[in-house]
């Protein structure tokens, strides 16, 4: 009896614990990047929001429910309006707040694949994802690279092949040298390739490369998910990538299979530590990689 009282008394403290880390009050917070640029965390994507004489530019949205919260902090920053929303993909996590942001009366851009995408119901990581609604839909939308001319500044949008999914982009302030990469970098954690909506590790590791070639050691990087980054630390994150494809690939080559691969944790050793523990654990990564090169 006395166990039995234990274990409710867990179980109790487990489902309280649940309850008040699902009700904790989301914060929208700006960092300041330069004096026209800042990142806001929240709860998903970190946005990007470009601020002038123009309005503001902004990269990515969260969730719906978070758009007031996203608003006002926007609102500290500039009282001038969002005229333009760039979605880095088609993740709920970065496109939720698009209905109310067009409401608002930005302009959504995004590459093909993005608006194709939302149009259709999906699956997402066993989730259906329904599609969505007219005004959440990207309005401009490109193939390659396309350039916005706003408040004074040349700003490259510039599309990256089957990467994180087939409709990410860089989006690169040429003038103030920052590069929003979407999730094409999570910064110091295992990254998620979402296979089923046409990512892969090379093409992730392509998009890395294009983020290395147009940066420098100046250059702020502002990754799709935690804090700001840098070349050095993304030159790192490539070197990590390129040396676990390359001992899968060799596990693959020798006739191992996905469930071998899964198991053998000497293909992350040096990595599990320190870019683990978050929602892509090392055999995650060691399994994504796996079936996008068999797949390929």
């Amino acid at each position: 009896m006395k166990n039995i009282k234990n274990y409710l008394g867990i179980f109790f403290v487990l489902i309280l614990t649940y309850t008040n880390a699902q009700n904790r009050e989301v914060k929208i917070e700006p960092i300041k990047i330069t004096e026209s640029i800042y990142m806001l965390k929240g709860q998903g994507g970190n946005i990007g929001v470009f601020v002038g004489v123009d309005g503001v530019f902004m990269i990515d949205d969260q969730f719906a429910k978070l758009t007031p919260k996203i608003l006002k902090a926007i609102k500290s920053i500039t009282d001038k309006p969002v005229k333009y929303l760039i979605n880095t993909h088609w993740h709920g996590d970065h496109t939720g707040g698009n209905q109310n942001m067009s409401k608002e009366g930005a302009v959504i851009i995004s590459h093909n694949n993005v608006r194709k995408r939302m149009s259709v119901e999906s699956v997402v990581r066993g989730r259906t994802k329904p599609a969505s609604p007219k005004e959440a839909l990207p309005v401009i939308t490109f193939s390659q690279d396309m350039m916005v001319h706003f408040n004074g500044e040349d700003v490259l949008i510039s599309h990256v092949h089957n990467a994180h999914t087939d409709g990410d982009a860089h989006i690169y302030f040429t003038n103030s040298n920052v590069i929003h990469m979407g999730d094409t970098y999570f910064q110091g954690k295992f990254p998620y390739i979402d296979l089923s909506s046409g990512g892969s590790i090379n093409g992730y590791i392509a998009a890395v490369d294009k983020a290395l070639l147009i940066s420098d050691d100046n250059t702020v990087i502002i990754p799709g998910h935690r804090g700001l980054s840098n070349k050095r630390e993304l030159q790192t994150y490539k070197e990590m990538l390129v040396t676990i494809k390359n001992r899968v690939q060799e596990a693959i080559n020798s006739g191992k299979t996905l469930e071998e691969v899964k198991k053998d944790e000497t293909i992350t050793k040096e990595y599990a530590k320190d870019y683990g523990g978050w929602f892509i654990t090392a055999e995650g990564i060691r399994e994504t990689i796996f079936k996008s090169l068999t797949n390929n």
